[in-house]
């Protein structure tokens, strides 16, 4: 056999043996069921794109669009299909007998049909996108199956701070394309806080030209050390959200602002001082802060917290903040408003004649029931606009606005409380991995972040449903959601290191079945595949350690190290001779027997490089041998 025929073969067997031994085909989020049946369709330049489809239009195009980067040609589109010929069928002809955003695919030998409607062919599209393997020979060889599949949860969210720092809408949009791919439905954008406003308000101009911009930013972990002093600045204009809603409706995904209050507020407050308690009090920054004088006055935060200047509940804050809301409204025509409603410290309003004036004149009892008044004063009005309102968990204290869903960030406390009280809940909890921007290992390479530890595993691990509530209660969990906060995400960039690949693990929680999860042929089979995907799409993604090295320290004298490649096309190298392992290292191309000699120790590093040059964080692990208890400098 020649060598170039031998090539051809192998790689013919490695895709086949990756569509046979992968029970999901490689689709992520899995699908609710796949039967295989015989025989395989061979995709190729005969195939004809046939769009029986109200909706089809837009779905041949981008799936014509995905075959000429995956297999280096496009599909004849027609509306008939002939005797005989390969084909594949977009139709909506049964689609009303699926659940909401359901959809099937049969392939058999001569066709693959695709049913669906609006979201659910949509998605029909992504799921045939990612089954299909490399080309080989001109052709593309799929198997032979039939996939029923819709969502577990209406909603799979995702939420971006753009407050703290502001990110251009290039970025926003190639987020929003890598969102619908793994089928997430949900933009929730983070626009307001302390660190910045960054929505225009036309009625309110200087919320932008005051808002938006900030002195400068903490340098090191809260509170700093220092501070960088080039301003932080930058908004979107009424327009350009116009254009994102736009954007991310094409491929059903709804866009959800969220504009903080009572608190979270400085910028607000610092563009317009009549919104505050005390309009001439300085705002106090904690002496804590070395860089910061004791007293600022008004301003646009430049370090992270919760800072005491709330909103004041007057009829001239209401005022404004309706006149606010309506613009926004009239922006983004999602059916929930976000509020915000977390971490509103009272001291202000303990201090205020206005503001005790005003609890005793409505008959509340304490500062928790003026915050329960004041976001039901909010809900009055987006509900009299034909909207609801979302808030974080602290709207449950004082009592919760009639109509709001309730988002559970402080734990699954909120939510449950809430799905108890039969209202509708998403489920956040930053304790269960859902804050990405936490830190994805314990690795000293990995980037400054505000703390945590949220690896996609955890996220992979969470089950939405709290299982203390009863079947009805149940029903009042909606979604899941994950939130990047970006006090230390300065770039694009780095949040895409930060969502990739915990949004992938997202949204299998968020789609798929319980018992559907497999978090081995997620990790070893599907991710890989996928990871390779974005490293060719120039995505930033964080490349994860290798598969099977533990994360605790061994002992004995005899290890065997078996570990796999998480990056389909990476390859890993390690040391155990306390260097830094790179390219110069030694290549991992199978199971390595390590022996310590007795009463001594050795450190296996470890790093992966991706196809592009990416690497992942180094990993360390001891191998000891009953050496003494002393310190390893593994830093060398």
């Amino acid at each position: 056999m020649n060598k170039a025929l031998s090539i051809f073969i192998g790689v013919l067997i490695s895709s086949s043996v990756f569509a046979q031994r992968d029970p999901n085909l490689g689709i992520i989020p899995a699908p609710v069921s796949i039967t295989r049946a015989s025989g395989n369709f061979e995709l190729d330049k005969t195939t004809i794109l046939v769009n029986q489809s109200i909706d089809g239009a837009k779905m041949t195009d981008l799936l014509n669009a995905f075959m000429v980067t995956k297999a280096g040609f496009a599909l004849r589109e027609t509306k008939i299909t002939q005797p005989n010929q390969k084909a594949i069928i977009l139709t909506s002809v049964g689609a009303d007998q699926l659940p909401a955003e359901g959809y099937t695919i049969k392939v058999t030998p001569k066709q693959i049909v695709l049913t669906g409607k609006g979201a659910g062919l949509f998605y029909a599209v992504q799921s045939a996108m990612q089954m299909m393997p490399d080309k080989v020979a001109d052709k593309i060889t799929i198997p032979a199956v039939n996939i029923n599949d819709y969502p577990r949860f209406a909603y799979r969210g995702t939420m971006l701070d753009v407050s703290r720092h502001f990110f251009p809408i290039s970025f926003i949009k190639k987020y929003i394309d890598q969102l619908a791919y793994y089928k997430i439905n949900t933009f929730h954008w983070h626009l307001t806080d302390d660190q910045g406003w960054r929505l225009e308000i036309k009625k309110y101009p200087k919320l932008t030209e005051i808002g938006s911009s900030r002195n400068g930013t903490i340098i090191g972990h809260y509170p700093g050390n220092g501070n960088y002093l080039t301003p932080v600045k930058g908004f979107y204009t009424q327009e350009e959200a116009k254009d994102i809603v736009k954007y991310a409706a094409a491929k059903y995904i709804t866009v959800i602002p969220e504009i903080e209050l009572p608190g979270h507020a400085s910028a607000a407050i610092a563009s317009y001082p009549e919104l505050s308690c005390f309009p001439d009090r300085d705002t106090f920054i904690s002496d804590k802060t070395p860089w910061a004088g004791s007293r600022k006055g008004k301003q646009v935060q430049q370090t992270w917290g919760v800072f005491d200047d709330i909103f004041v509940p007057s009829t001239n804050t209401f005022t404004m903040l309706n006149n606010i809301l309506d613009e926004v409204i009239a922006v983004f025509p999602s059916k929930y408003i976000h509020i915000g409603g977390d971490e509103a410290p009272k001291t202000y309003w303990k201090e205020s004649p206005f503001c005790q004036a005003l609890m005793k004149e409505k008959g509340l009892k304490d500062e928790h029931e003026l915050q329960s008044y004041f976001i039901q004063t909010i809900e009055k009005h987006v509900n009299a606009k034909g909207r609801s309102i979302i808030g974080w968990d602290e709207i449950l204290e004082g009592g919760l606005a009639p109509n709001a869903t309730v988002m559970s960030w402080r734990g699954e406390d909120g939510g449950i409380a809430a799905a108890q009280q039969n209202h509708d809940v998403i489920m956040t909890p930053g304790s269960m991995g859902l804050y990405i921007d936490h830190k994805q290992s314990n690795s000293p390479d990995e980037p400054v972040t505000i703390g945590g530890f949220a690896p996609y595993q955890k996220i992979y691990a969470y089950d939405p449903i709290p299982k203390v509530l009863t079947a009805d209660q149940r029903k009042y969990i909606k979604g899941v959601q994950a939130n990047m906060w970006t006090e230390y995400i300065k770039t694009s960039e780095k949040a895409e290191n930060h969502a990739y690949p915990r949004i992938l693990a997202l949204a299998e929680i968020a789609w798929s079945p319980v018992e559907r999860k497999d978090l081995k042929n997620f990790s070893e089979e599907r991710l890989p595949v996928h990871l390779a995907r974005l490293d060719k799409m120039n995505v930033n993604y964080w490349v994860p350690t290798p598969i099977g090295l533990s994360d605790k320290n061994l002992t004995g004298g005899e290890f065997t190290i078996d570990l796999k490649v998480p990056v389909r096309g990476g390859k890993i190298y390690y040391s155990i001779d306390l260097s830094r392992p790179s390219e110069n290292a030694f290549l991992y191309t199978g199971p390595v027997k390590i022996t310590v000699p007795k009463g001594e120790k050795r450190v296996l590093k470890t790093i992966v490089i991706a196809p592009s040059g990416r690497r992942s964080v180094t990993t360390e692990t001891v191998l000891n041998n009953g050496a003494p208890d002393v310190t390893v400098d593994t830093k060398k």
